[in-house]
């Protein structure tokens, strides 16, 4: 009697196995029923086993048992060892990504960001059940790389409710949430998404207001010599930008963030100088791009090279020529210097991408009022500052004289950084807790962020790590995410052919003579 009711429990239980593991696979929403019946049924088997220990021992006794148990007992360890490499390759993860583009890695920038969350951030991803697995893989990404990021992936057509009250208009829309604000992003790039967590992390937008009224470069112009194409990744990272003709204003408005100078071809009036020291003199931030004069006849700035001068920074009067060669790799000449190592420098850290700027001046750092400034861009030993403008134009082209001419060996400076920490009332509990700073970022070159040279190689980060360490926001200075490359073979209607006939006759008839002639050696 006791055997049967064993038995009876043993089905059951092994029954109830069965279902859990289908239940876990085929209606995923039961799992939690699926996770009680497989440990009831799993008790059932132990009844079973233990109702059944005498015919056990007594089978244990034979010969034929105790192999058909070693056997079992060698199969259940091989599955042992593969299901705790699994186990330790789902607790462990580590991959390989072999894309020239690092697409499926996630980007320092990314990295950064995360590592600097400081409460739990929410990722709500509302997209079709079909479409939803290129969500998955992207945000499990970044879960896998901060322990404050938790997801959540919702299919709107069958959980309407949810997506209402989210506002959703779309599919593909990736809703953040930290710390009360909201941002929502369409797209599943990692350039989207994480532009999407900066701009709920950073809140309120940044304001950057670029001085117009003396021939500067326009933010949106969308001609060589513009930065629309820079405007648009700026505000991509939460920035505002906004045009600023301080002779009309008066004064640098409140609620900037920095200003930038870019390429101006006349100087400052007294009105304006006089607005940008005291913006300063408050803890303000300052971008100063200055290309070369156009001749060597061409008068100075005094105004905003003096500026600079007052801050340690001092601007030279030439061009500085790249006999390197690197030019050339990008289209260029002797007139485009180019960078590939930086001094060390909060901007550079980290930073090793190829650099380039057409039509650049010197720098040179000196002590001024108590402040050192910092060079973070420096060309290469075959470059040099021709003193001559005029030279770089003519036929014969310039030529290295540092003993009359006054022209001066590499490497030369390019950009240089200073800060100065400006006295503050004690902050309110909760206010921002960074050191007022004032800073100044002083460039030799406008040309580098312009649309024209805005996609060789580094220039776009290079530019936003300036504003980023100008804006106090380092977690912002890092390389940020590439575009796929595009990898396509492009073959001529001969090549298709020829890569045709290997692939259909050649290698599978020399197989088959291969195999003709084994035989007939064999026979």
């Amino acid at each position: 009697m006791l055997k049967t009711i064993g038995g009876i429990i043993g089905w059951v239980g092994t029954a109830l196995v069965f279902a859990a593991v289908a239940i876990r696979f085929l209606v995923p929403e039961w799992d939690r029923y699926a996770y009680w019946g497989a440990w009831a049924g799993l008790v059932c088997v132990l009844i079973y086993t233990l109702s059944q220990w005498r015919d056990i021992v007594n089978a244990f006794r034979r010969r034929q048992t105790r192999l058909g148990t070693l056997t079992v007992a060698s199969i259940l360890i091989v599955l042992g060892i593969l299901v705790a490499i699994n186990y330790l390759g789902t607790r462990r993860n580590k991959r390989w990504d072999l894309t020239r583009a690092r697409e499926f890695t996630l980007s320092d920038q990314t990295a950064n960001v995360l590592r600097t969350l400081d409460a739990p951030l929410k990722v709500v991803v509302f997209e079709k059940s079909q479409e939803m697995q290129k969500f998955r893989d992207r945000v499990a990404e970044y879960a896998g790389a901060s322990r404050k990021v938790s997801e959540e992936f919702v299919d709107p057509d069958l959980k309407p409710a949810i997506a209402k009250q989210y506002q959703i208009q779309s599919y593909g829309t990736v809703v953040f949430e930290y710390k009360g604000r909201t941002e929502r992003v369409v797209g599943d790039s990692e350039q989207d998404l994480t532009n999407g967590i900066i701009k709920v992390v950073s809140g309120a937008k940044k304001k950057l207001y670029f001085i117009q009224g003396h021939g500067e470069r326009d933010p949106n112009s969308a001609e060589r010599n513009g930065y629309a194409a820079i405007k648009g990744a700026l505000e991509r990272e939460n920035y505002g930008i906004e045009r600023l003709p301080l002779i009309q204003a008066g004064a640098v408005p409140d609620d900037a963030t920095a200003v930038v100078i870019a390429g101006p071809a006349t100087d400052l009036l007294p009105p304006e100088l006089a607005a940008l020291r005291g913006y300063l003199g408050k803890g303000g931030k300052l971008l100063l791009m200055m290309d070369p004069p156009p001749t060597s006849a061409t008068a100075p700035l005094p105004a905003i090279e003096g500026l600079a001068r007052e801050w340690g920074i001092q601007l030279g009067t030439d061009v500085i020529v790249d006999a390197s060669g690197l030019g050339q790799l990008i289209g260029s000449s002797y007139d485009t210097p180019v960078a590939v190592s930086y001094p060390q420098h909060p901007i550079t850290a980290r930073f090793e991408s190829l650099t380039a700027f057409p039509l650049a001046r010197s720098l040179s750092t000196v002590t001024a009022g108590g402040r050192t400034a910092q060079s973070f861009v420096e060309t290469g030993q075959r470059s040099w500052a021709e003193h001559d403008i005029d030279s770089v134009t003519a036929k014969s082209g310039p030529t290295l004289d540092d003993v009359k001419g006054g022209d001066r060996r590499g490497p030369i400076s390019v950009g240089a950084a200073v800060s100065e920490s400006v006295k503050s009332p004690a902050a309110a509990p909760g206010a921002d807790t960074k050191t007022p700073e004032t800073r100044m970022v002083v460039m030799g070159d406008s040309d580098f962020p312009a649309n024209a040279a805005i996609n060789i190689s580094g220039n776009r980060d290079l530019f936003m790590n300036i504003v980023g360490w100008l804006t106090q926001q380092e977690n912002l200075i890092a390389i940020r995410p590439k575009e796929p490359g595009d990898s396509r073979l492009t073959l001529t209607g001969d090549q298709a052919r020829r890569i045709a006939w290997l692939a259909l006759f050649v290698f599978p008839g020399a197989i088959f003579a291969l195999g003709i002639y084994t035989w007939w050696r064999r026979r």
